[in-house]
Parts: structure tokens; C-alpha cells; sequence
């Protein structure tokens, strides 16, 4: 088993990773009847995405002796209706600019072709910007 949600009511959940024991809880947002305190849940799948494409760069980065740290990555998740759904999710990357432009361009196809890049519904579009300027 990978983890263990258990509904909390008012429409929280809390989240737990099995093998490290971690946790984190899920609020429905402000515009589904929730109260918006936490993470909803398709805040964790475009958080997830940005999760994925800096930590598969910072594996390749490692490899080629590279230092990511301090990278920060921002994300913007937008809903459609009809049915409720991610219809986009922009990443933008923030990333320091001494890496040369060989390992740049490396490491930007890493990112865009992280797990949960190939994951992702086809309709949902994503947005992806990669700042070389930290």
C-alpha cells in the first residue's frame, strides 16, 4: 500500500504515506462547498506535477554534477465545469542561471517528461516556463 486517506468530515481528508508515516490534509476549496484551508485534492495533482518535473531534474542534475537547490517552482491550477475538472495547470521554474545552456537544455526535457507529465489527461493543457535567473 502506498497511502491511507481517511475521510475527517466537513469535507477534510488526512493523508498518509505508509512507509514514512507522513501526512498532510485536503480541504475542498471555497468554490466546492469547502472551507479552503488546506490543499484540495486537485491542488495536490498540479502541485504533484511541479513536484515531479523539479525532483526527476534534481536527479539528472545530480548525474551531472549540477546544484539545483534553492530552485523554487510556482504553480497556477485553473478548474472548468461541466464536468468539474483541471482544465490547465501553469508551472513556472525558477532555476539558477549558472548552469550552462548544454545542461539547460537537459534538464528542461527532463522536466517535461516527468511521470506525472505522461500522466495528466491529454485535455488538460499545461503551461510551462522555465527561468534560468535565480
Amino acid at each position: 500500500m502506498t497511502a491511507k486517506v481517511t475521510y475527517e468530515g466537513d469535507l477534510r481528508t488526512t493523508c498518509e504515506h505508509i512507509r514514512s508515516g507522513n501526512t498532510f490534509q485536503t480541504d475542498a476549496p471555497v468554490d466546492n462547498r469547502g472551507l479552503g484551508q488546506a490543499f484540495s485534492p486537485t491542488d495536490t495533482v498540479a502541485t504533484g506535477l511541479a513536484s515531479c518535473m523539479i525532483t526527476v531534474m534534481g536527479i539528472k542534475a545530480r548525474d551531472l554534477e549540477v546544484d539545483l537547490k534553492g530552485a523554487t517552482v510556482e504553480v497556477v491550477k485553473h478548474m472548468a465545469s461541466d464536468p468539474r475538472r483541471i482544465a490547465k495547470i501553469e508551472v513556472t521554474l525558477h532555476l539558477p542561471a549558472e548552469v550552462s545552456q548544454k545542461h539547460r537544455t537537459i534538464l528542461e526535457r527532463i522536466g517535461d517528461t516527468c511521470p506525472i507529465h505522461y500522466s495528466l489527461h491529454p485535455d488538460i493543457e499545461k503551461v510551462i516556463e522555465y527561468h534560468w535567473v535565480k
